[in-house]
């Protein structure tokens, strides 16, 4: 077979990295970075660089497989055609479908899905036809703070602010740490690159974080703060911006609704107050807010060291709030708002606005937050006796006895499911309690266009990549086209196809209705125009060439089109961040509402932090490693080999005080639960707080993660209590946990 080159961009972080893939024989002979690519120019990191391992990873399902036994620690599983693996889908899952209570049924999406087509686009439509109000899913345990501030300030969740990076003068960061994660709810490839840049421009950032991470080692300067208290930080310096009256709105002067109910709720977190609490001295918080101020171009960032904590919405709104009232918002070097391919712009004027809790989680009581409840307390609900209580579950991509709250009772709670359907690649942890797993393809055997991400990217660009290999089984869209049907009542044995059409022809029909050119050209028409093939592909032409630099499907001659994104594997650059303001506001005033009855109320809430630091024990935070994104990610020999990196790190002064030495193994508990692990003994970390990573724990029963069980880890979930959450948003608290530490 002829050797062939493939231009990519890497599925496996938020980067979204050009790649450049040499097949040799129908293999990966290797990854580069490719230097072409319009937006990462040639960066590449070792997950990118992993991705022929994971295609070639020999525990990735190929073919469905069947539980027989009802214990599922036994080695039970059948490989079974599709055919049969749908049958017994409907065999499993069609009498609690014919209950009278469709809440019966509990839908949990994984991080995965951010980055694949299929899975966005047809996710949603499988859990329309399922018509359960209990879904679940990884921005719980991650990101959802962000989705709610700024649902609650601009009127719509996916309006998320991201850093104007390339050309920033001055970037305050908190609970980030791009060099080892390359980047979260901020899409820049080469992120330490464009650090760095920033210093060699004259600029300078600054990293907020409990550990002296990678990142912030190469920063200009580095403050230690107590974990979990973001929230009282950022509240001080808007004290400060208000009390030496340096707030200046500009240009959002007129369209910013609440800023006097802001200036007196800051009164009360003076500097000096909250130094305490905080661990950061008042006089570096006052320079810091100065500076900021003082910045023509200079930017806050806060990511998920500050989401995963008890006061995760104020501190993802604070940031937003110090980026507005310090000028730096919707403006070149702040924080601006991208405006993808596939998005249309907005006309400005009032929006229906977001709301919180339009019900509440049966056992919990916790309030909806878009359309999900928290993921912490899906063990309640399937636990829990009851009307409602969940039978059944659909897992997609998503590994939630490792990644989410007190994953032991959660396991407990999957092993009582009269029917559980994952569609995952792996039997892992999760997936080795359901009754039927369903591969998807390989990522390289389909086409990627970053729908989410691109909403979060630093620089507008747009890029498809074909599929690098020929689909062995079918496409991860008809397989939920087939969960759908089932949903619906219909024949395991239904053509997908029906639901291809219906989401192809409503697409169109949008399309139609948000552009007047488009009004009276039959839908039939519209659609023998589209050029792309698979479904989900014409999906993404529709929003594209209807979108805000595309053609308007003739209409505007000139513009982008599928052709284009096809023959351009390098993706095309559509130009720097623009000011998007008032057009992106879809609140019910028109307004940015800096001042929502939600964050004032739990400001209180906050207040009561002032008194000083809370519990007793040290304070376990999360890490982040280069290698490491989501738990699968430690079944990839590339990724895992080297030195050991699930141990706990902890400050020598700490240890010696505990009678502990390096390399000890220790016993981290409290009342969630317990793990043993390795000491690594380091002043990276402040004392007080203790670090252990996310993802690991590979040592169920009747897993197959040969690699992982060879480096299984500990869980660190086992040590977060499902109970302390971010009221506002639903978001578990990852960070700042009270745990003890002892010889084990």
């Amino acid at each position: 077979m002829p050797t062939t080159n493939h231009a990519r961009t890497c599925p496996l972080c938020e980067a979204a990295c050009g790649l450049k893939l040499r097949v040799e024989d129908g293999r990966v002979a290797g990854v580069r970075g490719d230097a072409e690519d319009v937006f990462s120019r040639g960066f590449i990191c070792p997950k990118g660089a992993s991705l022929g391992a994971l295609h070639d990873d020999p525990d990735r399902l190929r073919t469905p497989i069947v539980r027989r036994a009802q214990d599922p620690d036994t080695n039970s599983w059948e490989e079974v055609t599709w055919e049969e693996a749908f049958a017994e889908v409907e065999r499993r899952l069609t009498p609690v479908l014919q209950s009278e209570d469709r809440n019966a049924i509990g839908v949990y999406s994984g991080n995965p899905n951010v980055h694949n087509l299929d899975g966005l686009l047809y996710g949603r439509e499988m859990r329309r036809a399922l018509g359960t109000e209990n879904i679940f899913s990884a921005s719980t345990v991650d990101q959802m703070p962000k989705e709610v501030a700024s649902g609650l300030l601009f009127g719509s969740t996916g309006s998320i602010a991201v850093p104007d990076l390339d050309r920033t003068d001055f970037l305050i960061m908190l609970g980030a740490n791009p060099w080892e994660s390359n980047g979260s709810m901020c899409t820049a490839p080469d992120f330490p690159g464009r650090l760095k840049n920033i210093q060699g421009r004259g600029g300078r950032f600054v990293v907020v974080d409990p550990r002296r991470t990678r990142t912030a080692e190469h920063a200009d300067e580095h403050l230690a703060i107590v974990p979990g208290t973001d929230a009282l930080w950022l509240m001080a310096m808007i004290h400060v911006l208000f009390d030496e009256d340096r707030v200046q709105l500009g240009k959002l002067a007129s369209l910013t609704v609440g800023v006097e109910t802001i200036g007196q709720r800051s009164e009360a977190y003076a500097p000096e107050v909250v130094a305490p609490i905080t661990g950061i001295a008042a006089d570096t918080t006052r320079r810091l807010a100065r500076e900021l101020a003082a910045t023509p171009r200079a930017v806050v960032y806060g990511r998920i060291g500050t989401h995963t904590t008890e006061f995760g919405t104020l501190a993802a709104w604070a940031v937003d709030a110090l980026n507005l009232l310090s000028g730096h918002l919707d403006v070149p070097g702040g924080a601006m708002w991208p405006l993808p391919a596939h998005r249309r712009p907005r006309v400005a004027g009032p929006g229906r606005g977001f709301t919180i809790g339009r019900r509440h989680s049966r056992v919990m009581g916790y309030p909806e937050v878009r359309g999900e409840y928290p993921a912490a307390t899906l063990a309640d609900e399937i636990l829990t006796d009851g009307p409602g209580r969940i039978r059944a579950l659909l897992t997609v991509a998503g590994n939630p006895v490792l990644s989410t709250p007190d994953g032991a009772r959660l396991a407990r709670g999957l092993r009582t499911l009269c029917c559980m359907i994952s569609v995952d690649p792996y039997l892992n942890e999760t997936t080795r309690f359901a009754h039927v797993i369903l591969p998807p393809p390989s990522p390289l055997e389909r086409s990627h266009y970053d729908l989410a991400l691109y909403g979060l990217s630093v620089r507008n660009v747009a890029k498809w990549s074909a599929p690098v290999f020929r689909q062995a089984g079918p496409s991860e869209a008809d397989i939920l086209a087939r969960l759908t049907l089932i949903a619906r009542g219909q024949p395991a044995s239904t053509d997908p196809t029906v639901v291809h059409h219906a989401l192809v022809n409503g697409a169109l029909a949008r399309c139609q209705r948000q552009n007047a050119a488009l009004a009276g050209r039959p839908i039939e028409e519209l659609s023998a125009s589209l050029v792309a093939e698979r479904p989900v592909d014409r999906l993404v032409e529709i929003l594209v060439r209807g979108g805000a630099y595309g053609d308007g499907f003739g209409s505007r001659p000139g513009g982008l089109t599928f052709e284009q994104l096809r023959d351009t594997p390098e993706g095309i650059d559509l130009g720097p961040l623009m000011p998007r303001l008032p057009d992106l506001l879809e609140t019910r005033s028109g307004h940015v509402e800096l001042a929502p009855q939600p964050i004032v109320e739990d400001l209180a809430r906050l207040g009561q932090r002032l008194s000083g630091p809370q519990g007793a024990g040290l304070l376990l935070v999360g890490r982040r490693d280069l290698r490491s994104n989501n738990s699968w990610m430690h079944n990839l020999r590339p990724l895992v080999k080297g030195p050991e990196r699930c141990f706990l790190q902890m400050h020598p002064e700490d240890a010696s005080e505990l009678g502990i030495e390096a390399g000890h193994e220790v016993r981290v508990a409290n009342a969630t639960g317990s793990v043993t692990v390795t000491v690594q003994l380091t002043d990276l970390i402040m004392r007080g707080v203790v670090s252990l990573p996310h993802g690991w724990g590979h040592n169920a029963p009747g897993s197959r993660l040969s690699v992982a069980a060879e480096r299984p880890g500990v869980n660190s979930n086992s040590l977060t209590p499902s109970t302390r959450l971010d009221p506002l948003s639903g978001n578990a608290t990852l960070n700042g946990i009270p745990v003890q530490i002892s010889r084990a």
